[in-house]
């Protein structure tokens, strides 16, 4: 049997392992899906490397802002006038 289709495969991205315990075919499959994310920095390693590296901490889900994203600045109040004294 070949090592690519044996259960022992990792993948690592910028975020850490993230998951182990593959075949290669699926390790490729979870890249290819993690590209479609935009994570950056993966490969595909042994699980034994993959053991001596921290788990992946995977981002937390963006939620919809209104608007442009921005974070919209406190309302100003509107400056007091005074009237002109007629002369």
């Amino acid at each position: 049997m070949s090592e690519l289709n044996e259960r022992r495969w990792a993948v690592l991205s910028e975020r850490g392992s993230e998951r182990a315990g593959l075949s290669y075919e699926e390790a490729a499959a979870l890249i290819a899906r993690l590209r479609g994310e935009r994570v950056s920095g993966l490969c595909v390693i042994t699980d034994d490397a993959a053991s001596r590296l921290p788990q992946a901490k995977k981002a937390a889900p963006k939620s919809p802002k209104k608007g442009d994203g921005k974070a919209s600045a406190p309302a100003k109040k509107p400056r007091a006038t005074r009237k002109k004294s007629a002369p």
